[in-house]
């Protein structure tokens, strides 16, 4: 019986989807091979999950700064819907530059939304790249939440409007009874504090200093109220004081903005390890079985690799099979023994063959299966592997 090489790559961004790095690896090994693109709940979730038999479903949604776009999610025939929330509400769709004080997570809710009204039963929402830093309030406006001011008037959208927050009405939220929420990421973070939401990732999407203290009051005031007003679980102040506590304190919270805090506390989602996740649901353990060598990859691999990246992942489920695992990436700053530490025992990188980075990024594709021929003539002889 011929051994297949299962491809399950990463996308390598800025130049190939993780279905093109699968497909240029397959054609540069020369061997039967079963393509498996991967994501970790980051850009390029509904595209690995799609590669991996889901159905794609388009609409029309808001997009972080108000304007209406084109945004996709993953269906799949078991009633499972795949929400990718860099799809409506990420860094990509901002046409202007950084918006940290307004963007708005509205879009991602939208997206769930449509998913729930067509009968989804499971819904998982993979997190990364967002643009907003509101604590997950768009999303709930676009479930049916009404953010509300003293006054009784809706508040705008946006973290910094949080400020403002008095009431939270949950009357004409969407009926999600039996529906199960899982948010895949690998974020940590908790919602508030130095290493919650606003101050870890509101300067990766162009806070300042005082748009941090601005968003951070903010998302305090969300989760207090969420808690004080309404029984969602959130902060609890003491001596005007907000700290860290309940779901507001949960790791994850802060994963996308704070968008994390709202699936917890508006649709009691569970928190899984995004790699994970996805390869269960993308059938991973089935396609490895009898497999002599899984490719993994990502653009780069270094240190935030070890971090619950999707290389990693991958590595260790074929552990659990008993497949060993190497690399492709476009460069690389892990050493020998970090990698195999993590369970891949080599990589080989693109700046191998082209030491300008800007070259790999532009020839990614012809490069990675010259690439990917090396590998096979290293791993893929009869002997190796």
């Amino acid at each position: 019986m011929v051994q297949h090489v299962l491809v399950a790559p990463d996308k390598f961004k800025g130049s190939l989807t993780a279905a093109e790095v699968a497909s240029r690896v397959s054609a540069g090994l020369g061997v039967p091979t079963i393509e498996l693109p991967v994501a970790d709940g980051g850009d390029g979730t509904v595209d690995a999950a799609v590669a991996g038999g889901f159905g794609r479903i388009t609409i029309e949604v808001t997009g972080p700064t108000g304007e209406r776009i084109p945004a996709s999610y993953a269906w799949h025939p078991t009633d499972t819907a795949v929400v990718e929330l860099a799809e409506a509400s990420g860094l990509r769709r901002l046409p202007g530059g950084h918006e940290p004080l307004t963007a708005t997570s509205y879009g991602t809710g939208e997206l769930i939304a449509d998913a729930v009204r067509r009968g989804a039963k499971r819904v998982v929402l993979g997190l990364g790249g967002s643009a907003c830093t509101d604590g997950g309030a768009g999303m709930a406006q676009a479930l049916g939440a009404r953010l509300l001011d003293a006054e009784s008037r809706d508040l705008p959208r946006g973290g910094a409007a949080l400020k403002d927050l008095a009431r939270i009405d949950m009357s004409g939220f969407l009926d999600v009874s039996g529906v199960e929420f899982v948010v895949a990421s690998d974020v940590d973070n908790p919602l508030l504090g130095p290493h919650g939401a606003a101050a870890v990732y509101g300067p990766q999407k162009g806070a300042t200093p005082g748009d941090v203290r601005t968003l951070e009051a903010a998302l305090s005031r969300l989760a207090a109220v969420a808690v004080f007003t309404h029984g969602l679980a959130g902060a609890v102040e003491h001596d005007d004081i907000p700290r860290a506590m309940g779901v507001a304190g949960a790791p994850g919270a802060g994963a996308a903005g704070g968008v994390g805090f709202a699936a917890l506390a508006f649709l009691h989602a569970e928190l899984r390890p995004g790699i994970d996740y996805l390869l269960d649901l993308l059938g991973f353990g089935e396609l490895v079985r009898g497999a002599r060598l899984v490719v993994t990859g990502e653009g780069s691999l270094d240190e935030q690799s070890l971090r619950g990246k999707a290389p990693v992942g991958v590595a260790q489920a074929a552990a659990r099979a008993g497949v060993p695992v190497v690399a492709v990436c476009g460069r690389r700053t892990l050493t020998d023994a970090e990698l195999r530490a993590a369970g891949i025992e080599a990589a080989y990188a693109l700046t191998d063959l082209e030491p300008d980075p800007a070259r790999c990024m532009e020839q990614a594709g012809p490069l990675l299966e010259r690439l990917a021929a090396r590998l096979a003539a290293d791993r893929l002889q009869e002997g190796n592997a």
